[in-house]
């Protein structure tokens, strides 16, 4: 079956124990993959090399940033990002063909629904939590944020988004403490976006956002249908929310002031 025209730009680092799955699964639907590698030490480039992929190195500027730059990296209008934990299932896979089977498609944009995958399940279950955010865009209409925490698709005048059915099969979770280690990285850089936007969160958050937020991912997002261990991933994610208010206030009251 050809390949679409479309390119898939994936940003990585240190990814090689699930990279190879990610690019397996759309090597028949892209004839041009790309690999954006900010300094990964453990072999994820030649991997993705042998794949078939591209790997272009680029320092890291942030997530909007970097995945600005690698779609501007790809030979094809049409674009799709993938992030390195993420597979496309076959049906899938098979869902987007559709979406081009006629030519041009009817919206320059299009959303997937992306479903988490914990360890020792191998589907996402069927009450699981989805986020759609647009994956499929003409990137000569749309293009990513630069924000350096927000990675999400600034949608041009006039284009309209369609659905995609199906799931993106995500992996985000090697481990709880690889997810506690990754979500503590990524409050430090959340505080600070919040430094550099001028922002203050008030005090009083500093009580509220561990159980506000472990109540949001337990029932919310519904990690309670995942048993004990959607428990836990809900407390990972409530500690994550309240270290970025932590960290932030500890700025803000450990700052020398200048004098006035």
């Amino acid at each position: 079956m050809a390949p679409l025209p479309l390119s898939v730009f994936i940003i990585v680092k240190n990814e090689v124990d699930r990279i190879g799955a990610t690019i397996a699964a759309v090597r028949e639907l892209a004839d041009d993959i790309v690999v954006v590698d900010s300094g990964s030490t453990d072999g994820t480039q030649a991997l993705a090399t042998s794949l078939g992929a591209r790997v272009i190195h680029n320092d890291w500027p942030g997530y909007g940033r970097q995945k600005r730059f690698a779609e501007g990296q790809c030979r094809h209008d049409w674009v799709f990002n993938l992030d390195a934990d993420e597979v496309v299932p076959a049906d899938l896979a098979e869902q987007i063909r559709a979406v081009f089977a006629d030519g041009e498609p009817a919206h320059a944009a299009w959303s997937i629904a992306i479903a988490e995958i914990f360890p020792g399940e191998t589907r996402p279950h069927p009450w699981a939590y989805v986020l759609t955010p647009v994956r499929i865009y003409r990137r000569d209409r749309s293009t990513y944020s630069t924000s350096p925490v927000h990675d999400r698709v600034v949608l041009g005048p006039g284009v309209t988004v369609g659905r995609i059915k199906g799931r993106i099969h995500h992996f985000s979770v090697r481990s709880l403490g690889d997810q506690l280690d990754k979500l503590n990285r990524y409050s430090d850089q959340q505080a600070d976006d919040l430094d550099a936007r001028g922002v203050t969160i008030p005090a009083w958050r500093l009580y509220v956002e561990l159980p506000g937020n472990f109540l949001k991912a337990y029932f919310g997002r519904r990690h309670f249908v995942r048993g004990a261990y959607g428990f836990l991933t809900a407390m990972n994610y409530a500690i994550s929310r309240h270290l970025r208010v932590a960290k932030h206030y500890e700025r803000r009251v450990t700052t020398p002031r200048r004098p006035g």
